[in-house]
Order: structure tokens, then sequence, then C-alpha cells
């Protein structure tokens, strides 16, 4: 009997019908003026999520950390970063959500920790050390006749350069997939392991929370032996590390492990959710990681919608998008989880992310923006899946507008750019088609300062001047004093999208048999799902006009849609 149940109906779980909101904690309320977001700031804005109809929360990293890659390099998985405030304050922030019916859900991130952790500096202090295994530790492969030492393999770092960084104390090589400060941890060491286990995930169970956000799910299982890894862009020195590292040979059984963990802090009564990041999956690995008795992860982020318009080998070399493509990519998880008992995200933001409003619609007006969110809104509120919001996406937030790199703090941004110039030189048409990529797909773009109000210089977000720099279209009604008073606006309009979304659960949230209607359409986005003896029909206009088209056969009576009632208009 395969492993994998099928169900014409999947099971109703809470974790999947919830709502989850997604939280950037340096950029989302500042409560004490220091121009940094902290954790004291969300609590005191739990009431407008709760609003919004929120279900759950999820924080991204508020841990102790260096900050070179805004809290995913970890220095303590067992203490708040001081800024963000204190660990009192985490614990309070938890039980202020339960109070309100919210579960809070923490950032897992485990693949690697900070150079600055004690686990680090004692595998770096000597080759004899204890812990000089709990990390990748390799000798050159050879030396340049200038005497420079070779990296061990071709892998390249995610944040661009090498994946290899040279300590001369020791005179070998650690492996960091992403920046340097992030030094990957080595699963195939037990006591590492259970390090990981018992710091980043006992911890805050005992302390309240209710599930992961499992930050690069993928990989923890490298290839034995850590291989070159095939060419995929010959003009590039260092290779992309995913055929060496991601969905390895151990990754399931390391899954595994920690759902039992888990399950074994919290005992059996209680079940804690997991979504895993693991970026491209095949429909037979997304199963693996998801089906219902597998026992290692709720459901997956993967990211081949947002991926399309963007080059395979590089993402900020842009392609031409394409409509159908982007359909195609959207469905996959829903063939996916069609007829399984399998389950999957909807999500178009997060702190990775550009601003889907520019990304996938037309912010070149007021107008062509605010429609735009609502069309995003209404598309992802009848996707069958688990629904997450990104903060300022409720509000239609776009990218802000750069003026050069100097506009860009993410270390992937400027990780890249280093590299390309000293590839081909600053003023290359190679570095500009960069800098017109990061427009569009900087994670920065997702990152600007929360924007509560009108006033000042900052929005309502801090009473000093921010750690990074505000959109400033948050002066032109993109904020949330503006909406709540406008009965038209992008925030309104989602929650009332998210009250549907509640009250047709059973169609959108749980809608199966998933069909497109006319997928060759380069304007119209539409498609069919089914729940029982009901059908939605979802049709979504994605040009600036006036579409026709012929309805399926059926009788149709329209329950939500981006204009009123009073319009002739099928949204």
């Amino acid at each position: 009997m395969s492993e994998i149940q099928k169900h014409p109906e999947t099971t109703e779980k809470w974790w999947k019908e919830a709502v989850v909101y997604q939280i950037y904690p340096a950029s989302f309320k500042d409560s004490n003026g220091d121009g940094w977001g902290d954790l004291n700031g969300i609590r005191s804005k739990l009431s407008y999520l709760k609003k919004l109809g929120i279900d759950a929360v999820w924080v991204c990293p508020f841990y102790d950390s260096p900050q070179d890659d805004m809290g995913y390099d970890i220095a303590n998985y067992e203490k708040v970063w001081p800024t963000y405030g204190t660990n009192d304050d985490c614990f309070n922030l938890i039980k202020e959500a339960h109070n309100l019916g919210m579960k809070l859900f923490v950032d897992l991130v485990i693949n690697h920790c900070s150079d600055e952790h004690e686990w680090f500096k004692e595998s770096k202090s000597s080759k004899s050390n204890p812990k000089r295994d709990w990390f990748f530790w390799r000798p050159p492969k050879g030396y340049t006749k200038d005497n420079k030492p070779i990296p061990p393999n071709n892998w390249g770092s995610i944040f661009g350069g090498s994946a290899w960084e040279f300590d001369n104390s020791t005179k070998e090589f650690y492996l960091h997939l992403f920046a340097k400060g992030q030094p990957d941890l080595n699963w195939e060491n037990d006591e590492c392991r259970n390090a990981i286990f018992d710091t980043s995930i006992g911890f805050w169970l005992k302390h309240g929370v209710d599930g992961f956000r499992i930050d690069t799910a993928g990989l923890y299982s490298k290839l034995p032996g850590l291989p070159d890894v095939p060419i995929s862009d010959p003009k590039r020195e260092f290779q992309h590390p995913d055929p060496g590292s991601l969905n390895g040979p151990r990754i399931h059984e390391f899954h595994k492990m920690m759902k039992k963990y888990m399950q074994g802090i919290v005992g059996p009564d209680k079940e804690i959710f997991s979504v895993g990041e693991v970026g491209h999956a095949s429909k037979e690995v997304f199963m693996k990681y998801t089906g219902a008795n597998r026992n290692e992860i709720s459901e997956l982020f993967v990211f081949d919608h947002v991926d399309v318009g963007s080059s395979k080998t590089f993402k900020y070399n842009l392609v031409p998008f394409d409509l159908k493509e982007w359909k195609q990519a959207l469905a996959s998880s829903f063939d996916w989880i069609n007829g399984t008992d399998c389950w999957s995200s909807v999500f178009l933001e997060n702190h990775d992310q550009p601003r889907s409003v520019t990304r996938f619609g037309d912010d070149s007006t007021e107008k062509a923006r605010t429609a735009s969110a609502k069309l995003l809104a209404t598309m992802l509120v009848s996707f069958t899946g688990t629904l997450f919001v990104y903060q300022g996406q409720e509000l239609g937030c776009t990218n802000f507008k750069a003026n050069g790199i100097s506009d860009y703090e993410d270390v992937d941004a400027n990780g890249h750019y280093e590299e390309f110039t000293e590839r081909f030189g600053a003023d290359s048409k190679e570095v500009r088609g960069m800098i017109d990529g990061l427009a569009l797909m900087s994670r920065d773009h997702s990152r600007t300062p929360f924007p509560w109000s009108s006033e000042g210089k900052y929005g309502g977000f801090s009473s000093s001047k921010p750690w990074f720099h505000m959109n400033e279209n948050f002066k032109q009604g993109i904020n949330v004093e503006d909406e709540e008073n406008d009965p038209d606006s992008v925030l309104n309009f989602w929650r009332k999208a998210i009250a549907a979304r509640k009250q047709h659960k059973d169609l959108l949230v749980y809608g199966y048999d998933f069909k497109f209607y006319d997928l060759d359409n380069k304007k119209l986005f539409a498609f069919t799902k089914k729940y029982g003896d009901t059908t939605l029909f979802a049709a979504l206009n994605f040009s600036g006009e006036t579409l026709k088209f012929n309805l399926p056969k059926g009788q149709y009576s329209k329950f939500f849609g981006t204009h009123s009632d009073g319009e002739k208009k099928i949204c």
C-alpha cells in the first residue's frame, strides 16, 4: 500500500484554515523610539491583526544576532536580541496572542548559525576541538600561483561568491551556503543535531509557541563527500549549490527526527504546525515532505510561482513575464494536493520577496495599484491551502523607488553587486542589468518600515529615524490610518476577503479538482474548483481593459469580488 493515502476531501485541521500574518520585527512597530521595531511594538498591534481576521502570527527571527542577515544569523537561540526586547517581552507576546485567540509561530533557522555563536567559536579554535565536526571544515583543494588557497569544491554561496571561507588560524575552509557569517551546521553529527533541537525547538515549545516556519528546510542533508556540482552558469566561477545540498539523502530522516522531537515535547494531544521553506521540489518530493502519515512537515513554501519573470540561473536577470507560465506555476501545488492527504501554502509575499502589487500587478497610478492589490487578494483567498499574508500586503504596499545600490541594505543585493563589479566592472551592462533586477526583485522592498499613518517623517512607525528608509508613498494614503477611514481601501477589502474565506471555508480553503478555464489567455486567469456539489468559478482580469468571455455552462451566483454588487462585472 502506498504511504500517501488518497482522499476526495481532505481532513480538516485548524492550521489548514488559519490565516497567518508574517511579521518582520525590525520593520513592524517601534515601541521605544530607537528606530527599530521590537516585540513590545508587535504586542501593541495585535488587536489590529485580530480585526484583520488573522488566526496566527509568524514572527521572523528575534534571537540574539550580529544581524549580518537581519537575524537569520543566530548567535544564541535561547535569547532575544536586546534591540528587540527581552525574553520576558517575548513570553508576554505569546501570552497576549493566545489571550486574543491567535497562535504564534517562530522562525526555525537551523541550517546554519552565526559565526559569533559559541558553537562556531569553539569549532574554529582548533582542529582537535570536540565541536570541530559540528560544521563543515575542509582543507584547500590546492593553491594558486599566488599561493591563494583554492576552495574545496565549486559550490557558490546563494548570496554570491564562493560558499567557502578560509580560516587562516587552522588553514582550512568552512562551508557557508549563505553569507560568510552563517556557517552551515553539520546535521550528520548526532551531538550537533541534538543541541539544535534542544535550543531552537525545545526551549521555545516549552514557552508556548504553537509552530515553526522552518528556514531552508531542504538543505540539512548534503551529498556525501561534498562533490562539485554540475555547471549551471558557465559565466560564473562558482555554481548554485542546490544539486549538492537540496533534498539530500537523509533529509526526510532528519525531518522525521525533528517532528518526533517536537511532539515529544508537547505530547500527543497537541499538534505542532510547521511550514518548510524548500524553494523547489517535484511532486514526489513534495508528497514525501507533507504526506499526513509521513510525520515530517505540515506544508511547504515552494517558489516556482514567485520566480516567474526572473532567470532560472540568476534571479536579478529579468525575463519577460508570461501569465500562462505563472498560471501553471501557481496551479502545480494544487495538483500536488488534489486527491492526496498533503497540504500546501498560499502566498505571494514574504521577507525574501518584493511587493506583489509591483511584481505581478500595476502600481503606475493609484487607481491601478488599488485595483491590482484587490485582484491579487481575490486570487489568494480563492486558492486552496493555508493563506499567508505579509505585513503591508493588506495595505497594497509597493516597491520603493531606488536611486542606486546605496539604497539597498540587504546582504544578498550587496553581495551580488560586489561579485558583479569585480567580474564585469561597475559600469558594465551586467551590473546595470542587475541594478534593474534589484528594482523589481530585491528583498529590501518588503522590509521598509510599516506605515501606520501619514504623520511626520516616519509614518507612525517610530519617533526616530528608522534603521531602513521609509517608502515615501506612505504620505499618499498607503498607511493604516488613511485606509481605515476609506471604505474602498485595500485594507478594508482584505478584511472582507478574509471574512468571505472563513464564511465559505469548505469551497475556498478545502476546494479541490482545480481546473483552468482558457489557459492560453494572456489577460485572463480563470479557473474552477469544487467542494461536494458546489463549484467555484473565478475570473481574474490581469489586463488594464474590460474583458468579455463565455462562462462555462451552469447557474451562478456571485458572492465575492473586486467590484460592488451594483456593477455588472464579473471579477
